[in-house]
């Protein structure tokens, strides 16, 4: 047994500060004055919450940024696609496998534990999922991985996409994907749609839609998408990820959206990063930030989470996995830095992430759930966002993935004495 003592618990509004984990890595108790244990761990008032949570990330184009041919000079979404198809013809599974294992490392060395990625499956070879497949399995233990059959160059603009998610649905890929608005006209693109909705019902699996990620206003699928997930009632789970082109929408269309997606129990996915550098590309001035409405969303009390997306990839030449990067992001981004905002808004990559990737079941510091969780280097929330508090441990299942130091200066700081 394991006691976790003078913690912070985010989300507790009480006294508790302690945590009992049993010897099979499950929370047993959470309260104060528990019972002792074989060891008894001070965390010394610092701030405990769950796991990081990557709703949103691309772990078969990691570091491919520097390859040749790679390099996006326009910066946009669609310079992006192409490059990454000349790219992926080179790849094998061997380097693959090398690059996900090196962009895992990454993030939960910053205290992901939970990534939810995409892998292009417009690929007759299906090499990026064969690698992902075998990595999920080698890393369940660390990480909990889950896949998305995603067909970067569209269901129908690639001659036989739609039949190469399947087959990577009948693989082993947790989620069907799609990119309607990549698709060569609207009606194809709402095609897209039906037939992600269909697979879902077939297979009985997760969706997860590349949706209306551009600066077009009448790239509107997400409207299609919610109407069917909600008419089969699988809403919750469902997640429409970017949906860059509703932050650009009118009033009189966003706040009816809303209406019906408060109805449905659509989850959202932003990418602040990534969207803010591709997007508003052929804007002037005023240019656009290129985000979803982040802030109308949840005070509507709509699930939206965000994620990384790309980490040194032909879309965007950095990103390192650090969620803390990236919710400093958002929050500027989508002006949510209110008193109240700050204190709640670490929800964006956690608890609403594990809500998006429908793994609720075994997420949270709660009794009979996996010990999963993270200490910071902060003793509040409000201080964990404003200081963009690193991680000094992550915990999966009572056991710890990795533990820093305690910062220090090996010179103190001295400032200067004006007596």
């Amino acid at each position: 047994m394991k006691k976790f003592t003078n913690a912070l618990i985010y989300r507790q509004h009480d006294e508790t500060s302690e945590i009992l984990v049993d010897n099979n890595g499950v929370i047993q108790q959470i309260g104060t004055n528990l019972p002792d244990a074989d060891q008894e761990i001070d965390l010394q008032g610092r701030l405990v919450l769950p796991p990081y949570v990557d709703a949103h990330l691309h772990l078969d184009y990691v570091y491919t940024a520097g390859n040749e041919g790679a390099t996006n000079t326009s910066g946009t979404l669609f310079e992006g696609i192409a490059r990454w198809h000349d790219v992926k013809k080179t790849q094998t599974l061997e380097d693959a496998k090398e690059r996900a294992l090196k962009g895992i490392q990454e993030e939960v060395s910053k205290g992901v534990q939970f990534i939810r990625t995409h892998i292009d499956v417009d690929d007759p070879r299906l090499t990026g999922l064969k690698a992902m497949l075998e990595v999920r399995e080698q890393l369940k233990d660390k990480v909990t991985i889950q896949i998305v059959a995603f067909p970067q160059e569209g269901m129908y603009a690639y001659k036989g996409g739609d039949e190469m998610v399947e087959e990577a649905l009948k693989m082993g890929a947790d989620c069907v994907g799609a990119i309607p608005h990549f698709e060569w006209a609207r009606e194809i693109g709402e095609k897209s749609i039906h037939r992600t909705v269909e697979l879902a019902l077939k297979y009985d699996k997760l969706i997860d839609v590349h949706c209306d990620e551009t600066d077009d206003v009448m790239s509107r699928f997400v409207e299609l998408l919610n109407a069917l997930v909600m008419s089969e009632s699988i809403g919750t789970r469902t997640a429409a990820s970017h949906t860059c082109s509703f932050g650009s929408a009118d009033n009189a269309y966003a706040f009816r959206m809303m209406r019906l997606f408060q109805q449905s129990g659509l989850n959202f996915i932003a990418l602040p990063t990534e969207n803010a550098y591709l997007q508003g590309r052929q804007d002037s001035y005023p240019k656009r930030r290129g985000l979803t409405r982040v802030k109308e969303l949840w005070e509507s009390g709509i699930n939206i989470c965000f994620g990384q997306d790309s980490i040194n990839d032909p879309w965007y030449p950095v990103g390192n996995g650090n969620l803390m990067n990236i919710l400093d992001n958002g929050i500027h981004l989508a002006q949510t830095m209110s008193f109240d905002e700050l204190d709640r808004c670490l929800d964006l990559i956690t608890y609403n992430g594990a809500k998006t990737l429908n793994v609720e079941d075994q997420y949270g510091i709660e009794e009979g759930k996996p010990a999963n969780f993270l200490v910071l280097d902060a003793k509040s929330p409000f201080e964990a966002v404003r200081q963009r508090a690193d991680v000094l441990a992550s915990i999966r299942h009572g056991e710890y993935l990795f533990k820093r130091p305690e910062p220090s200066y090996e010179i103190p700081l001295k400032l200067l004495n004006n007596s």
